[in-house]
């Protein structure tokens, strides 16, 4: 039996596991869904999420994985520096798997990243938002209409201060894999590419996805979790 800990990304929430808990449970594994803490406007929430995820995984019967969906992938890098021994595995979903020192910013600046993220709008609290007409052509373009207009409307702001935060350099003895959505329209498969060939995993698993997986290919996504236990 392992014990998962899925990390959600940039204006999600737990909802996001929602198809996806019950299938690695029904295999009997252990699921920690965590809804990130809030933090003050202008805060950079990343060590305090870090921390979060950290306390959680110590707290676990054995050493945790942590799943990292997209912005997700910044907080368990971070979550591993500080509770090394309470984690078995880093698993980057669609994930910034970074080097230290580079940003959500810096990265998405890249010429894999393609074209300058115009669908971002500022919101109260120092947070951005996605345009309403772009969520769904972006996150769940192969999505099941109904669940993709479900999860649309559940999209909260995100702080701005994760754009901006620093990424620390993971524990190099932590194993890592990296799962590739080869259609994502958040970040492309070239920038996927990039960041795993600049600090290379040990596993790569590629799914012909969106950039929710959990809600494109649920059962293809589990399938693919539990070959890194």
């Amino acid at each position: 039996m392992a014990s998962f800990i899925l990390v959600p990304g940039a204006w999600h929430g737990a909802w996001c596991w929602s198809l996806l808990a019950p299938l690695l449970e029904k295999a009997g594994h252990r699921v920690f869904t965590p809804e990130l803490s809030q933090t003050p406007p202008g805060a950079n929430p990343l060590p305090l999420w870090a921390r979060q995820i950290a306390a959680l995984a110590a707290t676990a019967p054995e050493p945790a994985i942590l799943v990292g969906h997209s912005r997700g992938g910044l907080v368990i890098s971070e979550a591993a520096g500080l509770a090394p021994h309470s984690i078995a595995r880093l698993v980057y979903l669609s994930g910034f798997l970074l080097t230290a020192g580079q940003t959500m910013q810096s990265t998405m600046a890249q010429p894999e990243a393609g074209a300058e993220p115009d669908y971002l709008r500022p919101a109260r609290g120092r947070c951005l938002t996605v345009a309403a007409e772009a969520i769904i052509p972006r996150f769940y373009h192969l999505t099941n209409p109904e669940t993709a207009r479900s999860a649309a409307a559940r999209q909260h702001p995100e702080p701005l201060g994760t754009f901006s935060a620093a990424a620390t350099l993971p524990p190099p003895h932590i194993p890592r894999a990296y799962i590739e959505c080869t259609e994502d329209r958040v970040l492309p498969l070239a920038l996927q590419r990039a960041m795993h060939a600049a600090l290379p995993c040990a596993q790569i698993f590629t799914l012909p996805a969106d950039h929710s997986p959990f809600f494109s290919v649920p059962a293809q996504l589990a399938t693919t979790l539990l070959a890194t236990v």
